[in-house]
């Protein structure tokens, strides 16, 4: 399988990319002459890995006969001081709440994410030390 990304310029430092039929506006900071018009490409990643392991965990919790009241994932990430600039450290924090969560249940669905669904991060733990951590509130 195959996918398609456009990126268009917009004009100064914005590009329009046409993702699935979605517009994302990608835009530059304005300290190197962005106008603030969308996110900036490098945080996206981020939620590009955010998303995929998102959805692989509820898919996964989901088979278990668990559902949260409430997931988030907070995703952080380290650039490096150098250009090219990228994060060589990434962090995740998982975020549950309801009733009767277990923690071995919610470690299984993240790890079987993280080691064997996910494909942004198979991608992106060639270049970056990838870590993880769940909170139950």
């Amino acid at each position: 399988m195959n996918n398609k990304v456009d990126v268009t310029w917009a004009g100064n430092m914005s590009f329009e990319a046409d993702v699935n039929g979605f517009k994302i506006m990608l835009d530059a900071d304005e300290k190197v002459g962005g106008e603030n018009k969308g996110p900036r490409p490098k945080p996206l990643t981020l939620a590009s890995l955010g998303g995929c392991t998102a959805m692989d965990v509820i898919s996964i919790l989901k088979k278990m006969r668990i559902e949260p009241a409430y997931f988030n994932i907070e995703v952080t990430g380290e650039l490096t001081e150098d250009h090219p600039k990228y994060y060589h450290k990434i962090h995740l924090t998982y975020i549950f709440r309801g009733e009767g969560l277990e923690l071995e249940k919610l470690q299984k669905a993240v790890d079987l994410s993280q080691e064997r669904y996910c494909g942004v991060n198979a991608l992106l733990k060639h270049g970056a030390e990838i870590t993880n951590s769940i909170v139950i509130e």
